[in-house]
């Protein structure tokens, strides 16, 4: 997992602190667990939006550009097939001899 950054460790943290305030003014709540509540979903958004926060580096445009030109990338060419008379001589299939000889063989 990398590190965050400092713009995520702001971002998260501004977060927490104005949402934290914002929730308990707007509950006027006194009761601890009411409190505990509070400041758990705080945090909880904090983390969220210090996660999503964008990171440094290649932009989600470029990522997406690249990862079209991988998926349109043209497949390897395919070797072809002989053709079931370049696999095995018709001579060999039509003697009588040769088919007779090789019935009482074992296949491996």
């Amino acid at each position: 997992m990398p590190r965050p950054t400092a713009t995520q460790l702001a971002y998260g943290s501004a977060t927490v602190f104005f949402s934290t305030l914002a929730m308990l003014l707007l509950s006027q709540t006194q009761t601890g667990i009411g409190v505990a509540v509070i400041a758990i979903a705080g945090l909880g958004l904090g983390l969220l939006v210090a996660m999503t926060a964008p990171m440094p580096g290649v932009s989600r445009v470029v990522r997406r550009h690249v990862v079209r030109a991988k998926s349109s990338a043209a497949p390897a060419p395919l070797r072809p097939v002989p053709a079931p008379s370049d696999r095995m001589p018709r001579a060999r299939l039509t003697e009588p001899a040769a088919v007779e000889a090789r019935v009482g063989e074992h296949s491996h």
